[in-house]
């Protein structure tokens, strides 16, 4: 058993799981992956139960019965990923938008001394390819905003492409984790920092997705701004 897990939440990932899972079990240095799966209707989980018995332990499956958001897919991984002794945690997307030959840059970051690294598009230029030109200057300014807003010395805050040491999880309280979407990936960054732990980003070039939908919604938008507000007043008046 790997040292190392990709958590990988899915729901309706049909097109892509069965290539994510095979290219993030090929790459260097030997990750472990867990699909977090939510239930998905169009029979992703059942294409992942096939390849279990393939890769020999490095290959799990968790299938949650209701859909309550990335945030909670991601806890329940994490929570999974500690029980289960993983020293290194790392989140990705299934739908090919994190390269998983990046995988093995994040690990080196954590085992060089970050406690928490991000597959940043936004700390050496923009590096993002063929996503609409709203939807890069969204994601681009959401990362000002919450610099400004929060004062988290990072380029790209909204980055789903993270890896964690175990510390980290083990120290934040992750039944506490309220946000979903941008938003969960904000609050999880923002109160790693203030806990004093060490980020670091790592360039990346964010490919948008070629197979599947989006499951991006202006609720999940909604959350990451007005979230980043109550993160930073709730930091203010010690309720963090």
């Amino acid at each position: 058993m790997s040292d190392k897990l990709v958590i990988i939440p899915t729901y309706n990932e049909k097109e892509n799981i069965e290539a994510i899972i095979r290219a993030a079990l090929s790459v260097e240095e030997s990750f472990d992956v867990l699909i977090v799966d939510d239930s998905s209707p169009d029979g992703t989980n059942d294409i992942v139960k096939r390849l279990i018995t393939e890769f020999n332990g490095r290959l799990h499956l968790e299938i949650r019965t209701i859909k309550d958001g990335l945030g909670r897919a991601y806890v329940h991984g994490f929570k999974w990923a500690l029980k289960n002794n993983y020293k290194y945690i790392f989140e990705m997307d299934a739908d090919f938008s994190h390269n998983p030959n990046d995988l093995p840059r994040l690990y080196h970051a954590l085992a060089d001394g970050a406690d928490l690294v991000i597959g940043s598009r936004y700390c050496n230029g923009v590096n993002v390819v063929n996503w609409p030109m709203n939807r890069v200057l969204l994601s681009y300014f959401a990362s000002k905003y919450v610099r400004l807003i929060t004062r988290l010395p990072i380029h790209d805050a909204t980055a789903g492409f993270v890896g964690y040491k175990a510390k980290v999880l083990e120290t934040l309280n992750l039944d506490e984790i309220k946000f979903k979407g941008y938003g969960f990936q904000i609050e999880m960054k923002y109160k790693s920092w203030i806990k004093k732990f060490t980020l670091k980003e790592v360039p990346i070039i964010f490919t948008d997705r070629t197979l599947g939908e989006s499951k991006i919604s202006s609720d999940i938008i909604g959350e990451a701004v007005f979230g980043v507000i109550s993160l930073r007043l709730r930091n203010i008046f010690g309720k963090l």
